[in-house]
């Protein structure tokens, strides 16, 4: 490598451990090092723009205007292209919210450079915005009243005020004030750069075809978001396309890539995006599993594809990322899928290897283990809507809340369109994306004890007519109660399994128990006893329902003596008991 070359790198090389510094600082502190750096905008232009754009709104849009002003057009592009669309859309006001900040800090440049390599956005804008209107040789120029202004007397433009108003509410006075300002500050640096420039611009703006100036910007906005995973979203949605791990080998990389990637990497290091990366949890699989990885060639490629993943997922997702919180939230998504797409991957190879983590992270592309993972996923929620379609509870007209907390959770992380794990706050969150095969196994086993209990439910042949006429109805006070009804020796048709008498309940409650230590475990010869009822109930014989079922009806036992087990016969209390419906 010769002198100047290497000189290049080793810049760069500074620059790059400059930006990791920078983003793990609070924001206001990284504002103040980029401020003081010996060549502060050759640091910011050193910036990806996805870091740049998440460095601004971490410290803040109105506290970053020395950073858009150091920022450069490829920057302030990107800015725009994430800004100032709606789907489809171009939005007018964020439009000029972003044209606005630009003025103030650099109005040159916008009038200059900018708008000549953005001058259809900018004609667009206008077009949405001004009215135009040229004086004729011996017109007056009150004709055209106090709205309009000219800097030349002879272009008259007038701001078109109606597309800032909220809908049903009056524009505020500021808002009218900075909308002007912004408009005429950019048309008089454009009158004064170069006056015949100006003229044509405003000539142009007032006869564009708005329709097809706005599709093309938007094709060209889509292209140069594409290269960095913002695909649209009838494209970016592929990335929830399901992937076998048989279906793997086909998705390998090319053996070339990373050769190709070296050289680029040696010149353009610094355009590698850190942000996603240097917010990545370090207690998953896929962490642990780039910690291992030596080849930083491979390292560096990860790193764009990752970013690139977290991007496509941005775009799926429909989310809106301006907030830190909000994109650590796409960044775990991201590593819980590859971790259990990892782990997938390990548990289909026959030979245990403990780099095969390494290993896949080398031999496929990342959103192809996304992918992998996504499939397991999708085959519980296929499972779980296949069983809820023809399940017993949905024909009897019962609400979800019928499967009781535990498992109306799992079951409404499974039926929503993008399943989700139910973690019951471990972890301090009600609800989180699947990271391992065991959150897997958890939620089938769970989805496996509520088949069996709605098979069992189906097998009863209970009216559902009966059924709701009772409030607070679950699977585990239906069975429980009709239990109770049966034991109590009154005819469980006539009574509909729905209340028993609080005496006849207490007369039940009295046999339940075996004393055992300071708390009552239910008798075996009472366990016994209700086997032989839902076997009667059923047609099951007891070895069928106890070989299906025999764990959860041990857990809905274990749950009655949490209820009921120091509760002694004198201070039962209707009121309070949820598992027994009482009249």
């Amino acid at each position: 490598m010769n002198k100047k070359k290497e000189l290049l790198v080793n810049t760069k090389q500074k620059l790059l451990t400059q930006r990791h510094q920078i983003l793990s600082m609070p924001p206001e502190k990284a504002l103040d090092f980029i401020l003081d750096a010996p060549a502060p905008a050759a640091l910011v232009h050193s910036f990806p723009e996805e870091d740049l754009y998440f460095l601004i709104n971490d410290i803040g849009l109105d506290d970053s205007f020395p950073l858009i002003e150091l920022a450069s057009d490829r920057q302030w592009e990107y800015m725009l292209d994430v800004e100032i669309w709606q789907k489809d859309r171009l939005d007018i006001q964020a439009a000029m919210q972003w044209i606005d900040r630009f003025l103030k800090v650099d109005p040159a440049r916008v009038a200059g450079r900018f708008s000549e390599e953005r001058l259809d956005l900018m004609e667009l804008i206008l077009f949405n915005t001004i009215e135009v209107r040229i004086r004729e040789k011996n017109q007056d120029p009150s004709d055209f009243g106090d709205d309009f202004f000219t800097e030349d007397d002879i272009f008259y433009v007038r701001i078109n005020y109606g597309l800032f108003a909220d809908e049903n509410e009056q524009r505020s006075e500021s808002t009218t004030q900075s909308i002007r300002t912004s408009i005429k500050t950019f048309l008089d640096r454009l009158s004064r750069e170069d006056h015949m420039r100006y003229q044509n611009i405003l000539l142009e703006s007032a006869s564009v075809i708005p329709a097809e100036v706005e599709e093309e910007n938007f094709r060209l906005r889509n292209i140069r978001l594409a290269e960095k995973g913002y695909l649209p979203f009838d494209e970016a949605i592929g990335i929830y396309q399901p992937l076998k791990v048989t279906d793997l080998a086909k998705m390998q990389r090319k053996t070339s890539s990373s050769a190709k990637f070296a050289d680029v990497m040696i010149e353009a290091m610094t355009l590698v995006p850190i942000y996603t990366f240097n917010i990545l949890p370090k207690d998953n699989i896929f962490s642990r599993a780039l910690q291992k990885i030596i080849d930083p060639i491979l390292l560096e490629e990860l790193k764009f594809e990752f970013t690139s993943l977290c991007n496509q997922l941005i775009a799926a997702d429909q989310k809106e990322i301006k907030q830190r919180d909000t994109l650590d939230e796409v960044v775990l998504k991201a590593a819980s899928y590859l971790s259990l797409g990892l782990e997938k991957i390990k548990a289909s190879n026959h030979k245990p290897d403990s780099n095969q983590d390494v290993a896949s992270l080398s031999k496929y592309f990342l959103i192809n283990i996304f992918q992998v993972a996504f499939h397991e996923v999708l085959e519980l929620k296929w499972r779980a809507k296949k069983w809820y379609n023809s399940s017993w509870f949905v024909k009897a007209g019962l609400p979800l809340s019928f499967w009781d907390e535990a498992f109306v959770g799992v079951l409404g992380g499974l039926l929503i369109k993008k399943p989700l794990f139910f973690s019951n706050f471990k972890g301090s969150l009600l609800y989180r994306d699947f990271s391992s095969l065991e959150d897997i196994k958890i939620t089938s086993a769970v989805l496996d004890e509520i088949i069996a209990f709605d098979d069992l439910l189906a097998l009863a042949q209970i009216n559902p007519a009966s059924l709701k006429t009772t409030e607070f109805l679950t699977y585990k006070n239906l069975l429980l109660t009709g239990w109770a009804v049966s034991y109590s020796g009154l005819n469980i048709s006539e009574n509909n399994l729905l209340t028993l008498d609080f005496e006849k309940f207490k007369y039940f409650f009295e046999d339940l128990w075996q004393n055992n230590g300071k708390s009552s475990k239910i008798k075996d010869s009472m366990k016994s006893n209700f086997l032989s009822w839902l076997s009667d109930l059923t047609g099951l014989d007891d070895f069928a329902i106890t070989n299906r079922m025999g764990k959860g009806l041990e857990k809905l036992f274990k749950e009655v003596e949490n209820e009921l087990g120091r509760v002694a016969l004198e201070f039962l209390d209707p009121k309070f008991i949820k598992l027994f419906i009482i009249e």
